[in-house]
């Protein structure tokens, strides 16, 4: 049995469950997701709380347990709270802007990039426009998101430039050092 997979998930109050054939839906204050269920899976609702059940003994089911499991979690954490990422712009004038439902980046090229924001993604700009705070109910289209803004720019170890995760730590290298 599936350590992970055998617990039970809480549904808060505000939090509506329909489980259909192989549909599982939740609405919440946040918005509404929903998910395709593996036939190797079962998922019931009882007493407030979503049980994952493993329908056949296969290895295939045994790796869905799980993750079938995490994936729903996250889905009423979505719906109910959201989820949060934060990028930091480094470097001397690498800025980012929000036109419309797009991010209009400066990172030293010869160009600005233009990256289109998800529409289920808000993305909110501090005044100095060096840090952008991503939002979303899906934990994975935010984190495809976030990393796909990163990868325009990442850190660079020299100087740190460049796009980073606010609490990422860039390992710093030491250059090239003059003649002996």
């Amino acid at each position: 049995m599936s350590r992970i997979g055998k617990i039970p998930i809480k549904i808060p109050k505000e939090v509506r469950v329909n489980i259909l054939k192989s549909k599982i839906e939740l609405k919440g204050p946040k918005g509404i997701l929903n998910m395709q269920i593996n036939p190797l899976i079962s998922v019931s609702v009882a007493d407030n709380f979503i049980s994952v059940v493993r329908t056949v003994n296969s290895n295939r089911a045994k790796s869905l347990h799980g993750t079938t499991q995490r994936l729903i979690s996250n889905m009423v954490k979505g719906v109910s709270v959201g989820f949060i990422k934060e990028l930091k712009i480094v470097g001397v004038g690498y800025k980012v802007e929000v036109i419309n439902k797009s991010l209009n980046l400066s990172l030293g090229f010869s160009h600005k990039i233009i990256f289109n924001i998800p529409d289920m993604v808000s993305a909110i700009i501090n005044d100095k426009k060096t840090e952008i705070t991503l939002k979303s109910i899906d934990k994975h289209l935010l984190g495809e998101t976030a990393a796909k803004i990163r990868s325009f720019k990442p850190p660079e170890p020299y100087k740190g430039k460049g796009i980073r995760y606010f609490n990422e730590k860039v390992k710093r290298k030491e250059g090239k050092s003059s003649g002996k």
